[in-house]
């Protein structure tokens, strides 16, 4: 108990600071104070109970009708996502939306409009891998890492992390994206730096100010501009309703909202897999100290124009994420559990990927096609290997639990 006070004390510390600094922060950002808090996410405590829901929204939830399964009929109540005028703005019959119980439905899980398809990945992996750098500077998150601009003028952000086990879970977690045909992860390749070399030469004062080591294996990943924050919808906000096939989940959703709802649960998924804890599942751990946290907009996670969403920073999948699972595994569940929908495609990858009961394998042989320098930044661990086919079975035996209680 004695050794884990100062841990206490400091998380307190963070929470007070939080609330303080709320009325300073820019309109939709994240305290500063909750920044500061993922320096700690490594510490090994086991949170409070979560706060209860504002009283207002408690008296909402009650007068919701009970759950009811999916049939033909208007629903009386929206689902949270940002809405807007013109096409798609309409709302779906509830039946319109689901197929066979559990899946989105062929309208609703169009390709997301600006997902990152296999062409657009070589392409952009081609030109970051052999182009000029003209301009490196701060930028993209952590102090070590870099944006950097090439001589046509597109953008990459340079990541090298705390640790190269950051710059490899980013770079996998990318790879399994691909594996899952998950395609909301911006495209990725890894460089090593060489100040002297031909790609790094124009930056290498800039490369010898940064607070990296000699010749280090970073990851260049796509830079999109015009994104917008996004703020997680009501159904898959703690103590609220949840994304079941039910008439009072899927309440009044548009064409639009469906599609975002069909990435969301995408999502889900995916960070349940990699155990990536830096977005949604520190957004419930500072519920302790912010009962608002999940109003204000998701960390690491922004929507481009055309609606697509954009799942950035992936560093803390994977490798990080399997080693400090145990303290949040309660709230990648607690995740979980909030969905029952799902994309048909990703069901029957992850189906596929339990069968073969070889998920590492498959990812090692893509990670190894795709990418040159993959022998110099290493892979997983057999244990973490383990944890990852582990994972893969939970969310196919979550899936067929959904299908046992929804299934038609």
């Amino acid at each position: 108990m004695k050794q884990l006070l100062p841990g206490l004390a400091l998380l307190s510390l963070l929470g007070w600071l939080s609330f303080n600094s709320e009325s300073a922060a820019p309109s939709g950002s994240p305290p500063a104070a909750a920044k500061t808090f993922r320096t700690l996410l490594a510490v090994s405590l086991r949170p409070e109970q979560e706060q209860e829901q504002e009283e207002g929204e408690t008296a909402r939830r009650r007068s919701l009708p009970l759950p009811t399964p999916l049939s033909p009929g208007r629903a009386g109540a929206g689902a949270g996502v940002e809405r807007g005028a013109g096409p798609g703005s309409l709302p779906l019959y509830p039946g319109e939306l689901v197929e066979q119980g559990v899946f989105w439905s062929r309208r609703a899980d169009r390709s997301p409009p600006a997902g990152f398809s296999e062409l657009h990945v070589k392409r952009w992996q081609h030109r970051a891998r052999s182009s000029r750098l003209l301009r490196l500077e701060r930028g993209c998150g952590r102090p070590s890492n870099r944006l950097a601009t090439f001589m046509d003028g597109s953008r990459a952000c340079v990541r090298y992390g705390i640790n190269p086990d950051q710059v490899l879970g980013e770079s996998l977690s990318f790879y399994l994206s691909r594996l899952l045909g998950i395609r909301n992860v911006p495209a990725l390749a890894l460089s090593r730096v060489n100040a002297n070399g031909d790609q790094w030469l124009r930056v290498r004062h800039e490369v010898q100010a940064a607070p990296w080591a000699d010749r280090p294996v970073v990851s260049l990943s796509e830079w999109l501009g015009n994104l917008s924050e996004v703020v997680s919808p009501a159904s898959l906000r703690p103590g609220s309703r949840s994304l079941h096939p039910l008439a009072r989940d899927l309440a009044n959703v548009t064409e639009r909202e469906a599609r975002e709802l069909a990435q969301w649960s995408d999502l889900i998924l995916f960070d349940y897999l990699t155990a990536n804890f830096d977005r949604l599942a520190s957004n419930l751990l500072s519920l302790q100290w912010d009962s608002r946290v999940m109003e204000r907009s998701t960390n690491n996670l922004h929507r481009t124009p055309r609606g697509a969403l954009v799942f950035i920073d992936n560093e803390a999948g994977l490798v990080h994420g399997y080693r400090v699972l145990p303290m949040w595994e309660r709230y990648h569940e607690s995740l979980l559990k909030t969905l029952c929908i799902f994309r048909r495609d990703t069901a029957r990858r992850l189906a596929e990927l339990h069968r073969s009961r070889d998920t590492a394998g498959q990812l090692l042989a893509l990670y190894m096609a795709s990418e040159p320098l993959a022998p110099q930044l290493g892979f997983l661990s057999q244990e973490h290997a383990q944890m990852l086919q582990a994972r893969t079975d939970r969310l196919h035996k979550h899936i067929l639990q959904c299908k046992a209680k929804y299934g038609k």
